[in-house]
């Protein structure tokens, strides 16, 4: 209440006691001041804010000195910092959430809490970054949700108001599809951990409503095996499209089941990255030099004194693991002990859709600021365009592993093999079948005169004539051999 009270100079000489800017709209001087207060309030601070508050009310310091007992003070005497302790050394006031009258208070703390929730979660909690997001500004710093009664269904209401700047970030964005805008105003929902930076995570039973409607939570991912409960993807929430962009504060509300485990929620201004713009970044600044990757390929290598087998070679296919295509820009994590490479494209749009930075090779985690481009392979791939399939030698060169083919025949001198015991093969007949045979080898040029032949059919069609009844019809005595042609 006594920041609100401030005027400009009064605002600028506190931001600048404490080394903040001091430039911009007296809107953004009090958000800038409202967020120290919140966040950062130190015994100092409090003293000079103190100091500037009786400066401007000289005949009312003794009341701010001297608080009045509890239940004759109005809301508008408590100080903000109050709901927030911070382990400060200034003695502050315990008040009652009950008589506290919110709805007063909430259109003065822009871009602050209202009642989300009465008590700041330690700064430690940190949520991880997110490669398809870029955060442009943080709205709410990661905060406790506290539960207010004993019920399970708990609500906590947050109210903010975007700048002017924010404002027009969002309006001259980009559409990513229609309806969706690039620079968004996302809500995060993580557990109150401060061991490590924290993967969202959503709480049971979570609703979320923007203003006066409810906004789509993303829903659980179908499970086919018996006896495994359905995934949810948790991952930010757009709340652009429900949030009023002007002068307007915005009311956010989480309902959340208290089931014994602690979360806190984070406000962020975003701009939502493309699978194709990280792809883009990739290739810019991700690309490992053919050199490095010759060195790593020797390391690979190396003769190992204490193993029993050397390592000649390793192969590394050219086909991405991911969809079975040729690589078209290989890579791999850092963190990945093999040299398979997969396809970033494919890789970045399937994690576009659903997130899970798995490594296809070796199932063990690939965040993208851990992805590298082989230059190797990459220059592999130009220069050997008919095989799958490639051999690293001991010198760090390659060779590639081609499949053997079977040799064609040569259509202008066909030459029969009849009878012939070392050659395996099947014989054309006319209704296309084959049999094997055993004779003596003996070879036929097709190309002589076929005379001696057609004297034969003729005198084979006498023979019949003679016979009483229709009479089977002989097999040809080169059908009875085998064939080989080269």
């Amino acid at each position: 209440n006594m920041v609100m009270s401030f005027r400009v100079s009064d605002l600028q000489m506190l931001l600048g006691f404490v080394g903040r800017s001091k430039s911009g709209l007296k809107h953004e001087l009090v958000t800038r001041a409202l967020q120290l207060v919140q966040f950062d309030c130190s015994p100092e601070v409090f003293k000079k804010i103190k100091e500037l508050y009786e400066t401007r009310y000289a005949k009312k310091s003794s009341e701010v000195a001297q608080p009045q007992p509890q239940q004759h003070r109005s809301p508008e005497a408590l100080s903000i910092h109050s709901s927030y302790d911070r382990g400060s050394t200034v003695a502050r006031t315990s008040i009652s959430t009950t008589n506290i009258d919110y709805p007063a208070l909430y259109g003065k703390y822009l871009n602050g809490l209202g009642r989300l929730p009465p008590k700041v979660a330690k700064p430690e909690v940190r949520l991880v970054k997110l490669p398809f997001y870029t955060t442009l500004d943080e709205l709410l710093k990661p905060t406790e949700l506290v539960p207010q009664n004993n019920e399970k269904l708990q609500e906590s209401p947050c109210i903010f108001a975007l700048t002017p700047r924010q404002v027009e970030l969002i309006r001259n964005s980009r559409e990513l599809q229609p309806g969706v805008k690039s620079v968004q105003v996302v809500l995060r929902i993580c557990y109150t951990d401060t061991s490590s930076p924290q993967e969202d995570q959503y709480p049971p039973n979570i609703a979320v409503k923007v203003n006066h409607s409810y906004c789509s939570v993303p829903g659980y991912y179908p499970s086919n095996k018996p006896g495994v409960e359905p995934k949810r993807p948790c991952r930010p929430i757009n709340l652009t499209h429900l949030m009023y962009l002007s002068a307007a504060t915005n009311r956010i509300t989480v309902t959340w089941g208290n089931y014994g485990k602690s979360y806190s929620v984070g406000l962020y201004l975003v701009r939502q990255m493309t699978s194709a713009e990280l792809l883009q970044r990739l290739k810019t600044i991700g690309i490992k030099h053919p050199e490095l990757c010759k060195a790593l390929v020797k390391e690979k290598l190396r003769l190992d004194p204490d193993s029993e087998i050397a390592t000649t070679g390793v192969r590394v296919s050219l086909i991405c693991p991911l969809v079975k295509m040729r690589l078209s820009v290989p890579c791999r994590a850092e963190t990945c002990a093999h040299l398979q490479c997969f396809d970033a494209v494919f890789y970045l749009q399937m994690n576009e859709k659903k997130p899970t930075w798995m490594c296809p090779v070796c199932d063990k985690p690939a965040p993208y600021d851990q992805l590298i481009i082989d230059g190797l392979l990459s220059k592999i791939l130009t220069e050997c365009e008919d095989a799958d399939e490639i051999e690293y030698l001991v010198d760090g060169s390659w060779c590639p592993i081609r499949a053997e083919k079977e040799r064609s025949c040569s259509p202008q001198c066909p030459i029969l093999v009849l009878g012939s015991s070392d050659v395996n093969g099947l014989l054309p007949t006319p209704n296309g079948n084959g049999e094997n045979g055993k004779a003596t080898a003996d070879v036929v040029d097709l190309t002589l005169d076929s005379s001696s032949s057609e004297e034969e059919e003729e005198e084979d069609e006498e023979e019949d004539d003679d016979d009483e009844g229709p009479q089977p019809k002989r097999r040809c005595s080169y059908e009875k051999g085998l064939v080989s042609a080269c």
